[in-house]
C-alpha cells in the first residue's frame, strides 16, 4: 500500500475496529491499520473515543503493560484527525441496521477494505 492522503477517504473507526486493529494486526482490521499508515485513509476521532480507546486499552484481559498500551495509541494517534466524516467503520451489527446519521455511512471493517482496494 503506497500513501496518497489527498482524497483518501475521511472514516470514523469504531473504538472496537481500532482496538483490533493494534492488538490483532494480522486481521481484516489489521489491514485497516496499514492503510492509516499508508495514508490511503484518514481515521477520525473524537476526544471522547479516544478516551475510550486508552481506558480499554488498560482492560486486564489484554494484558499490556502501561509501555505496551502508550506503543499502541503512539501508533494510532498521530494519523487521527477531526470532522467531515464520509463513513462510520463498524462490525456493530446493531449500528449496521441503524439509519445513517447526517448522510454518514455505516460499513463493516470488510467493505472498507473492498473499497481501499477498488
Amino acid at each position: 500500500m503506497t500513501g496518497r492522503a489527498r482524497g483518501a477517504p475521511r472514516w470514523v473507526l469504531d473504538t472496537n475496529v481500532v482496538l483490533a486493529a493494534l492488538v490483532r494486526p494480522g486481521g481484516t482490521c489489521g489491514k485497516l491499520r496499514l492503510a492509516w499508515q499508508s495514508r490511503l485513509l484518514i481515521p477520525l476521532a473524537s476526544s471522547e473515543t479516544i478516551a475510550e480507546l486508552v481506558r480499554v486499552l488498560a482492560y486486564p484481559k489484554f494484558r499490556l503493560a502501561p509501555e505496551e498500551q502508550q506503543d499502541l495509541l503512539a501508533d494510532y494517534l498521530p494519523w487521527v484527525e477531526a470532522g467531515n466524516a464520509e463513513a462510520l467503520v463498524t462490525g456493530d451489527a446493531d449500528l449496521h441496521a441503524a439509519t445513517p446519521l447526517r448522510g454518514v455511512e455505516i460499513i463493516t471493517p470488510s467493505q472498507a477494505i473492498g473499497r481501499l482496494s477498488d
